[in-house]
């Protein structure tokens, strides 16, 4: 982004009501003054007249440059094409009766981008949305150095999300995924944002995905993979406690002198071992009423 050729600063004000009762003093001097002037009749009252539109129309000029600034709002200020403050003071101000006050809000907004259908990292497509809380931090850039900042951030903030989607992938075990690591992708994700509004003046608060999921088209295919993935490291974890498990097991036998077991009869008591334990329904027991080798 170009370097922002302005950047705000205070505008000159002051408190209104004051400026406020001067107004009124003068309208109601004007009033007077006319009316003396018809009282004294001839040239007195055209005098009185045109004293009284002057004093009139400075009244006027003065309750002109009252101004109502409401919380959470600036009023951006400029004479005759150039800026020369902003007034973020809330309440009734008085400032330069010819300038021309814009209406910034620097209230706390949010913004949910659409679902968007885009290619991960390894290329499959997935849908994904944010949502993104932003602030506007300088009320000069935000009204010069963008048209529109409110439609600068949605923009902004499809174009991030858009690539944030694309430089990771969905799903992965060994990498930084978008499922798996949400804290980091969204840390990026505001990272990204900040420098991309920084020229329109708008901090980025915070920053979240919304929506993540593989597109309708690969959904069930991917699905599938998700549950093959699961049984096979479900599997793998039942495999290797139930090796510790045997073991064990004839660690004890062999400490306690229970029985004396030959290799082919350790390689038989560890294979009906590993059935029992890693099998996914209940064995079947079979109770041997003859001698061990029999």
């Amino acid at each position: 982004m170009p370097r922002p050729s302005v950047s705000e600063r205070a505008g000159r004000d002051v408190g209104g009501w004051g400026m406020l009762g001067l107004a009124f003093a003068l309208v109601v001097a004007a009033a007077a003054i006319v009316a003396a002037g018809i009282v004294a009749g001839g040239g007195a009252a055209v005098a009185g007249w045109v004293a009284g539109v002057l004093v009139g129309v400075a009244g006027l000029v003065v309750a002109a440059g009252l101004t109502a600034v409401a919380p959470g709002e600036a009023r951006v200020l400029q004479v005759l094409g150039r800026y020369t403050g902003t007034v973020r003071n809330d309440g009734l101000r008085w400032v330069n009766p010819i300038s021309d006050r814009r209406k910034v809000s620097t209230r706390i907004r949010n913004h949910e981008t659409g679902v968007a259908k885009v290619n991960d990292l390894d290329g499959n497509p997935i849908e994904i949305s944010a949502v993104v809380v932003w602030q506007v931090e300088d009320t000069a850039r935000a009204t010069f150095e963008v048209d529109d900042f409110v439609e600068f951030v949605a923009f902004q903030t499809e174009a991030a999300v858009r690539h944030i989607a694309g430089a990771f992938p969905y799903d992965a075990s060994d990498r930084t995924s978008l499922r798996d690591n949400a804290d980091e992708i969204t840390g990026q994700l505001s990272a990204e944002l900040a420098l991309r509004v920084a020229a329109a003046g708008v901090r980025i608060v915070e920053s979240r995905i919304t929506r993540l999921a593989y597109a309708p088209e690969i959904a069930q295919a991917m699905l599938r993979r998700q549950q093959a993935g699961a049984v096979v490291a479900a599997r793998q974890r039942i495999v290797d406690g139930a090796v510790g498990m045997v073991q064990a097991a004839l660690a004890k036998l062999d400490e306690e002198h229970v029985v004396e077991l030959d290799e082919e009869r350790r390689a038989s008591m560890v294979s009906n071992l590993l059935v029992v334990l890693c099998a996914d329904r209940d064995a079947q027991p079979v109770v041997n009423t003859g001698t061990l080798y029999q």
